[in-house]
């Protein structure tokens, strides 16, 4: 469920391109140095909206390119399968599941087959999450209430289970993703996802410090206006416009001349899932091209 309601083959050059705005950037497409070699990674929507790099899928692929064992959790089945295609060689460290992160008693199946089957859950990603277009006073009660339910309870409800594993274990590294959403506006006021993705970042700085005696760290990933399936599939239509020129008045905003996407998200994500990490917790890392800096 990579996706909000009703949301959620092998990489070549042309695919890239096409799904990026960008070619292949060597620094992104680099494999493995085995930065996470040997852990056991759960990542929540790893699925995509579309075809191409989605930060779940992204993410995905390159814990599993850095030696992780990765479960890669989706509610969409249809979903998957592109995943494992872009892994390559890696997609023998990936397993799929299905599971529906508002649905606590298949979080608590999942984990628990989990455990049962590797014995440790070292990695937790939490990518699931969608936008929902509406106001303070034009967001309906319900879609307020199903914008908390996929964007933070889910969350909370992945992390009640898996952070006990993690502290048993003395060790632990939770990576949430939220949005740049969360701190700056960001061209549509979408207040249940604005709202609900600072609960987001507010959550891995109290529940960093809670267990950080445990040897859990949790962090979280902000990225800003990507070039992801999520935009081409969904946003443009949401806010009136096509997919070229939310592109080209998104691409306005960011002062780097590139355009970022899912592996961006990424490379983030393993970062701070990794030993090389060991001494962040309860913070949050940008991944916007410098959007947020600016106060042009």
């Amino acid at each position: 469920m990579s996706q909000v309601a009703p949301m959620s083959e092998t990489d070549t050059t042309a695919d890239t391109k096409r799904s990026s705005g960008r070619e292949p950037d060597p620094a992104v497409e680099r494999r493995s140095a085995g930065r996470v070699a040997g852990k056991v990674a759960v990542v929540f929507g790893a699925g995509c909206a579309g075809p191409g790099w989605g930060n779940g899928r992204a993410i995905a692929v390159r814990l599993a390119q850095e030696g992780a064992q990765v479960i890669a959790v989706d509610r969409d089945a249809a979903s998957l399968p592109e995943t494992l295609a872009r892994a390559g060689d890696s997609a023998v460290r990936i397993e799929t599941q299905l599971c529906d992160v508002e649905d606590a008693a298949q979080i608590a199946a999942l984990v628990q087959a989990t455990l049962a089957r590797y014995g440790r859950i070292d990695i937790l990603v939490n990518n699931v999450g969608g936008p929902a277009a509406g106001g303070a006073a034009d967001l309906s009660e319900e879609a307020w209430q199903r914008q908390l339910s996929l964007n933070l309870t889910s969350v909370f409800t992945t992390c009640r289970h898996i952070l006990p594993i993690m502290a048993r274990q003395g060790s632990g590294a939770v990576v949430n993703v939220s949005s740049t959403s969360a701190i700056r506006w960001t061209g549509a006021p979408a207040v249940g996802y604005a709202a609900s993705k600072a609960g987001v970042m507010q959550y891995g700085r109290v529940v960093g410090v809670e267990y950080a005696k445990h040897g859990v760290r949790i962090n979280t990933v902000l990225p800003g206006q990507l070039h992801t399936p999520l935009v081409d599939a969904f946003l443009a239509k949401q806010q009136g416009s096509n997919v070229e020129a939310l592109l080209e008045k998104r691409r306005k905003r960011i002062p780097l001349p590139v355009s970022g996407d899912g592996r961006d998200t990424a490379n983030a994500v393993l970062f701070l899932a990794s030993d090389e990490a060991r001494f962040i917790t309860g913070t949050e890392l940008i991944v916007d091209g410098g959007m947020s800096a600016r106060c042009d």
